[in-house]
C-alpha cells in the first residue's frame, strides 16, 4: 500500500458538545498552510479512490483556484464545495451529462429536481419569475441560507424544474459560492453533500471525498461548516409559505 500525507489538526465539535478532539484526515493534491505533521503512514482505502481535494480561502478565495474549479465544471465535472449552510454537490445545470451524474449520486428521483446556486437577485431574475412581493423579500434577505421557490423561465433545463414549472434557488452567503457562480457565468446546481440516513455528519472537503470517493471530480476544502439545511420558502403566489424550517429565519416572511 502506498504512502500518503496526513494533517492533524483540531476539528471544533458543535456547540454544547465536548471540547475539540485531536484526529487525523488525509490531505492530497493540495499545501496545507496551517502547522502541519507529515507523518509517513499506510493510506486508507478509501483514500486510493478519493477525488482530488483543493484547498480554497473561505474568507477571501484565490481567484486561480476559483478558475481551476471552473474549468472543471465548464468540461462536465461535478464538484464539491462549502455554502453557508452545509458542503455541497453541484455542476452547471446545462450540462445534462453531469446533472444526470449527480442524480445517480444521490440515489435521488428525477421527479425531484435539485436546487441551483445564483450569483445575485438579477441573476435569479433570469432564472424564475420575481414578482413585487418576491423581490422585496428576497432583497432583503439574499445573499443567505434560504431557498426560494419561483415559477420558472424557459432558460431553465426541464431537468431542474418540477411538474408544475417551479425551481428553488439559492444565493449562499458564502464567498467561495458566489465567486464560483460569478466566475462560471452559468447557475451551479445544489444539494446536499450528507449522506442518507444516521451517517456522520460531512463537516469539511476530506468528509466529503471520503463519503464520496471518485464519484466526484473535484473536492472544494474551505474549512468546517456543520450542516443546517436552508430554509424553503415559495414564493410561487403573493402568500409566501414555509416549505421547510431550517437556518434561515422562518419569521420574516410569515
Amino acid at each position: 500500500m502506498g504512502q500518503c500525507s496526513t494533517l492533524w489538526g483540531k476539528r471544533k465539535q458543535a456547540a454544547g458538545k465536548k471540547q475539540a478532539s485531536l484526529v487525523r484526515t488525509v490531505a492530497w493534491g493540495y499545501s496545507v498552510g496551517f502547522d502541519t505533521v507529515r507523518p509517513s503512514v499506510p493510506c486508507p482505502p478509501w483514500y486510493v479512490h478519493m477525488a482530488k481535494i483543493l484547498e480554497i480561502n473561505p474568507y477571501n478565495p484565490q481567484p486561480r483556484l476559483i478558475r481551476q474549479v471552473v474549468d472543471v465544471l465548464k468540461k462536465g465535472g461535478v464538484i464539491a464545495y462549502p455554502t453557508d449552510t452545509m458542503y455541497g454537490i453541484g455542476c452547471d445545470i446545462f450540462n445534462s451529462k453531469a446533472v444526470k451524474r449527480i442524480y445517480q449520486i444521490k440515489q435521488r428521483h428525477k421527479q425531484k429536481p435539485f436546487s441551483f446556486m445564483c450569483s445575485s437577485l438579477k441573476d435569479i431574475s433570469r432564472y424564475g419569475h420575481v414578482g413585487n412581493l418576491a423581490y422585496r423579500l428576497m432583497r432583503k434577505n439574499l445573499p443567505g441560507p434560504y431557498t426560494f421557490v419561483l415559477p420558472g423561465t424557459k432558460l431553465v433545463p426541464r431537468i431542474m424544474m418540477t411538474r408544475q414549472k417551479t425551481v428553488g434557488i439559492r444565493v449562499p452567503d458564502h464567498p467561495i459560492c458566489l465567486a464560483l457562480v460569478e466566475e462560471h457565468g452559468n447557475p451551479i446546481l445544489t444539494t446536499s453533500a450528507q449522506p442518507e440516513g444516521d451517517g456522520e455528519a460531512v463537516i469539511d472537503g476530506i468528509d466529503v471525498a471520503r463519503v464520496f470517493g471518485n464519484r466526484i471530480d473535484l473536492v472544494i476544502d474551505g474549512g468546517e461548516v456543520y450542516p443546517d439545511p436552508s430554509t424553503v420558502v415559495s414564493l410561487v403566489t403573493d402568500q409566501p409559505e414555509i416549505l421547510r424550517h431550517g437556518k434561515g429565519d422562518s419569521s420574516l416572511f410569515l
